[in-house]
């Protein structure tokens, strides 16, 4: 079978796969919903009640500078359903029942994945509809908003190869849920709510290091018009595809092993 022939199967298995997943979620929004809902309480709770008490130092009303961080949140929010469904798919055994068909074997993991984005594309719409009902305003192009969109798909594509790995790797539901918490817990020590010079010496050190303040400051200035301040916008998207590559890579092994 020739190489052409195997990536053209593999589309097409990913493809009706994604189709089968889409329509599970299609059949029960709540999912997406449940997705959106926390960051959106989250949004409601630091724009009326703690945002008047934080000194962001910049232009602009609350909600614009905590948006990145709150759109964060609601990827990480639902990469843990991908994770979720992935177990339940391995112990319904419908698995085993895809390895006996003519089925390219990576197929079933990429129509996760793309269920995934898809879902959190939905959730991510949702949550800035939202914000533009509380004020956010935006100067970005329609060129920026692409950028947005496609660092928002790049930071999903990550998150949800690590939730593959959890999925294949966890013991129980719990197991395969609990993952995310750790990632949405992870802006609330980087610069997504309060700027970082504003921490304790160590936490700050930790906070302007780690993946998620790069990320959020490339995205706050993209929706404000403005080009990222510096090295900014390359460090993010190095951590992105870092993250994406050691993802996927573990993701492939963690399904050969649970195959074999």
């Amino acid at each position: 079978m020739s190489a052409h022939t195997l990536v053209t199967g593999g589309v097409r298995d990913a493809a009706i796969l994604t189709g089968r997943s889409l329509r599970h979620i299609l059949r029960s929004p709540d999912t997406i919903i449940t997705t959106a809902i926390t960051p959106i309480a989250l949004m409601l709770l630091f724009v009326f009640v703690l945002g008047g008490a934080i000194e962001t130092e910049v232009e602009g009303s609350y909600v614009d500078y905590l948006l990145p961080g709150i759109l964060l949140i609601t990827i990480a929010s639902g990469v843990a359903y991908t994770s979720y469904r992935l177990f339940l798919d391995l112990r319904s055994g419908i698995f085993e029942r895809f390895r006996s068909m003519p089925i390219t074997r990576s197929g079933v993991l990429w129509a996760h994945v793309l269920t995934s984005v898809c879902a959190n594309l939905v959730s991510v719409a949702l949550v800035i509809g939202v914000a533009l009902l509380l004020g956010f305003r935006s100067s970005a192009s329609p060129a920026t908003w692409v950028a947005v969109a496609g660092i928002l798909a790049l930071f999903t594509l990550a998150l949800t190869w690590l939730a593959v790995i959890a999925g294949l790797s966890a013991q129980s539901v719990d197991g395969a849920s609990a993952f995310s918490y750790p990632l949405i817990f992870l802006p609330f020590i980087s610069s997504a709510f309060v700027p970082t010079d504003s921490m304790p010496a160590p936490v700050a050190w930790f906070a302007e290091h780690q993946p998620v303040t790069a990320i959020v400051d490339t995205l706050r200035a993209l929706l404000d018009g403005d080009a990222p301040q510096g090295a900014t916008g390359w460090i993010a998207l190095a951590w992105l595809l870092g993250i994406l590559a050691l993802a996927y890579l573990g993701a492939r092994l963690a399904y050969r092993r649970r195959t074999r």
